[in-house]
This record gives structure tokens, C-alpha cells and sequence, in this order.
């Protein structure tokens, strides 16, 4: 296993799907809803929260004003580029760091919430990556998720499972469709409070279309204590 000092100096280089990302994620967010889960996962949200993954910022603009500070951590030099110029324009203070989840360069139990927005798809060590979520939150603190998940139905969960051993990893940043992202949380002691899944994209006339992507999860968890 990798000592914390190893995960630290691992670097994280995706550059065709960080200017990919850069590209599209807006464009998802305008035209297949994805603003509204990102204020949905954001809402309610008060004190010091840690954001990891925050690519090139788009979760900014969308938390409430009773967010005191957060801390966002991308470890992509392009993406955390252009997260500094979200930071600029987001109504919040916002600090962007760089960092990879598996090691977060801040104290134990110094926030109040924690924000994962698709990363963990395809951080390195996801196991790793909850346990540092759960040491930086103080007791009590809260978990919100919007994520890739492993599909319930068996047709696409076995396209997952292709896509995520062949080229899928390669083309986008390391991601992987069919992890059981809400086990993991679960077994790094959380309590999951919410749970809401849904598609994107949807479909025409609610028809689920085979993309390994599709499937996500909402949801929140709290850190034991």
C-alpha cells in the first residue's frame, strides 16, 4: 500500500479530458438539467464545507450565502486553473487547492459538510478517498453526493462493467460507471439520510438509453461519530 507521502506527490494529468470537461460540463449543466442537481445536491448547506474534485468550478456559483467558506481541491492544473476564476465570480468565499482526494492538505474535523460532484467515479482509491472525507468532517458533519453509480438493472450494469475495463477510463479522466459508490460510503462510516437516483440522459418518453454514464445518484450521509 502507498504512504500517504506517495499519494500526495501522485500527479493527476488528464489534459484532452480536462479541456474536454472544460467544454462540456457547461453545456451539460445548460441542456440536460444538470444546475438544477447541482443546486439541489448544494442546498441547505451552512458553515465551512470542502469540496474535492471541483474541476473547473461550476458548483460555485450555486452555494447558498450561509456557506461561510469552501475549501475546493483539483488536483487537474487546467481545471484548477479555471476553478480560480469561478472562485472570483462565486457569491461565497472560495479557496481552491490543490490536492488529491485521497490526501486532503487540511486538519481533522475542520468542516461542517463535504461536497463529492462526480470524482468519485474516478478517484484512484475510492476507499481512501471516503476515509479522508470522513476525517476532515467534524462528528456529525454532512456528506453531499452527486455521482456516476453502478446501475440497477442488469443490461446496463454489464455494460458498465465492459465499458469501465476497456476504454471508458482511458477517454474520460480515469472514470468508472459501475462503482457501488453508496456501499463505499456506507462501509467508510457514513449514514446515508437521502438517497434520490435518476438518468442522464433520459431518454425519449422515459426510455433508459444504454450509456454506461447514465445512471446517478443524489444523496447525503452523515459522518459518525
Amino acid at each position: 500500500m502507498r504512504s500517504r507521502a506517495d499519494v500526495t506527490r501522485a500527479s493527476v494529468h488528464h489534459p484532452l479530458f480536462a479541456r474536454f470537461y472544460a467544454r462540456c460540463g457547461p453545456v451539460m449543466d445548460a441542456r440536460a438539467g444538470f444546475a438544477v442537481h447541482r443546486r439541489t445536491v448544494l442546498a441547505g448547506l451552512t458553515g465551512r464545507v470542502i469540496e474535492i474534485g471541483a474541476g473547473p468550478g461550476l458548483n460555485f456559483r450555486h452555494y447558498p450565502a450561509a456557506v461561510a467558506e469552501v475549501v475546493a481541491i483539483e488536483p487537474e492544473r487546467r481545471l484548477r486553473r479555471l476553478a480560480l476564476d469561478a472562485a472570483q465570480r462565486a457569491e461565497v468565499p472560495v479557496d481552491v487547492v490543490p490536492g488529491v482526494a485521497e490526501a486532503l492538505p487540511v486538519k481533522s474535523e475542520a468542516f461542517d459538510a463535504a461536497v463529492a460532484s462526480l470524482v468519485l467515479c474516478s478517484v484512484r482509491d475510492q476507499e481512501r478517498a471516503l476515509a479522508e472525507l470522513h476525517r476532515v468532517l467534524r462528528p456529525g458533519g454532512e456528506l453531499r453526493l452527486l455521482e456516476h453509480c453502478r446501475a440497477e438493472e442488469r443490461g446496463c450494469a454489464a455494460l458498465q462493467w465492459a465499458a469501465d475495463r476497456t476504454v471508458w477510463p482511458l477517454l474520460f479522466g480515469g472514470c468508472r460507471t459501475g462503482r457501488d459508490t453508496l456501499a463505499a460510503v456506507a462501509a467508510a462510516g457514513f449514514e446515508l439520510l437521502e438517497v434520490r437516483r435518476f438518468r442522464v440522459p433520459e431518454g425519449a418518453g422515459g426510455i433508459a438509453l444504454p450509456v454506461p454514464s447514465a445512471p446517478h445518484v443524489l444523496a447525503s450521509a452523515r459522518r459518525s461519530g
